[in-house]
């Protein structure tokens, strides 16, 4: 999961691109290849996009401080990602509409107005993000973020208005690859396997606060509010039919898995490097230390750039994708072309995001990776409306007909609701009342 949630979604879109423009027959494998990649896609990106700077700052978060105690986390966490990314693209192909959409259309507009209120509340805590990351990184090569933020929103806000931010996102993607090397430290730092072992079919838990902040950022980065909204969106555009989707079911679940497997190995190697000597992150430095074994004494700067690129790309297109759902789902005009007369909403919570953003990152004395982790930690909290408007939907048989969720499915997609709504409670009991527990 070593792409940010900005880049992968990037790359989601070329795809879609290209099957707009036709895809010419090829004989043989290449054939088979390309009509494999018109369809894939949605969940593949959708399962990838938590690993932006929040993502990176939240599991190398629970390696060092948890050591693999988490670890058996990532199973129920596979399964619920997996069934609510399924039912958002199973609505998105048999409806052909957004989530915002039906949203709307079921529930009218003062659910539609909460709702989206809550993912405009998440999706601005994943831009502070964004900023509290290009931050981090500027400062491992001795730029001050007070130079740095200002001079990137003001570059993130005149390429995507003027519609040039294209040009650059793949140098932004690439930088963001850097973040593989955790699976190569993941080997080299020599774990112990059989602790892995333990903490991945344990389970444990905690009521200590520590624990809890730590389980709520998990959960919010991983089932992100805005990955439902991108996953249904993207089936609709790519015209998934009923018919057809099969394949695009088979895309989210392995999507999903091999997204999970990449997040297993960044806890393992900053387990193995950080937990292990008793080491806390409590800056950018401090994550880059687990890529040591990788990169040795380019590290930090390689970590800074995989941060940096990351952070610049996921920092310019949530603001814009947030802007185009909530302009959508209250019917204003919307576009990047337009001007703030004609397109008011659309442009003012895009500038509103990216300012906001800048802002709060260049506050003196902000501690850096906590605002990270606490931004997760938001995700998580909001979680429960969307999920709950989801399964209201997706059981809805005038919308869904027979795609309506079976008792099986219901049961694990209504546990994954009432139980991250328990945990999101629990926590907000714990940091108000501490010694109640």
């Amino acid at each position: 999961m070593a792409e940010s949630r900005a880049a992968v979604i990037a790359t989601g879109r070329r795809l879609l691109r290209r099957r707009g423009r036709g895809l010419k027959p090829s004989p043989g494998w290449r054939r088979k290849l390309l009509t494999y990649l018109a369809i894939l896609g949605p969940g593949m990106i959708a399962a990838s996009a938590g690993n932006d700077a929040g993502g990176i700052a939240t599991f190398a978060a629970v390696g060092a401080e948890q050591g693999y105690r988490l670890l058996w986390v990532l199973i129920p966490i596979t399964i619920s990602l997996g069934l609510v990314q399924e039912m958002c693209a199973r609505m998105g192909a048999v409806t052909g509409k957004g989530l915002a959409d039906l949203i709307r259309e079921r529930f009218g507009v003062r659910w539609t107005a909460f709702v989206m209120l809550a993912l405009l509340i998440a999706n601005a805590g994943v831009t502070v993000s964004e900023f509290v990351g290009i931050a981090a990184a500027t400062e491992l090569f001795g730029i001050p973020r007070f130079l740095s933020v200002p001079l990137s929103a003001v570059g993130i806000w005149w390429l995507v208005v003027k519609g040039s931010y294209q040009r650059v996102e793949r140098a932004f993607l690439l930088m963001s690859l850097v973040f593989l090397g955790y699976i190569v430290s993941a080997f080299l730092a020599k774990p112990d396997w059989g602790a892995v072992a333990v903490g991945l079919v344990k389970p444990s838990f905690s009521l200590e606060y520590a624990y809890l902040f730590t389980f709520i950022a998990v959960v919010g980065t991983t089932i992100s509010p805005y990955m439902q909204v991108y996953v249904q969106s993207s089936v609709v555009e790519k015209g998934v039919t009923p018919e057809d989707y099969g394949r695009t079911k088979m895309d989210v679940w392995i999507g999903t898995v091999l997204a999970i497997l990449v997040v297993f190995f960044i806890v393992v190697s900053t387990a193995a490097t950080l937990h292990k000597h008793g080491l806390h992150i409590e800056s950018a430095g401090d994550a880059a230390r687990a890529l040591e074994p990788f990169a040795g004494p380019y590290a930090e700067k390689l970590f800074a750039i995989g941060l940096f690129g990351a952070s610049m790309l996921a920092a310019g297109v949530l603001p814009l994708a947030t802007a185009y759902s909530i302009s959508e789902a209250l019917g204003f005009e919307k576009g990047v072309s337009r001007s703030f007369r004609e397109a008011p909403i659309f442009l003012g919570v895009f500038t509103f995001l990216i300012a906001v953003g800048a802002a709060i990152a260049v506050i003196p004395g902000l501690p850096l990776i906590r605002v990270l982790l606490l931004t997760q930690v938001i995700n998580g909290l909001l979680l429960p409306i969307i999920l709950f408007s989801i399964l209201k939907l997706v059981n809805d048989r005038d919308l869904m007909g027979a795609y309506v969720n079976g008792r099986i499915y219901n049961l694990g997609a209504w546990l994954t609701a009432v139980i991250v709504t328990l945990l999101s409670l629990l926590f907000i009991v714990v940091t108000l009342f501490p010694k109640l527990l």
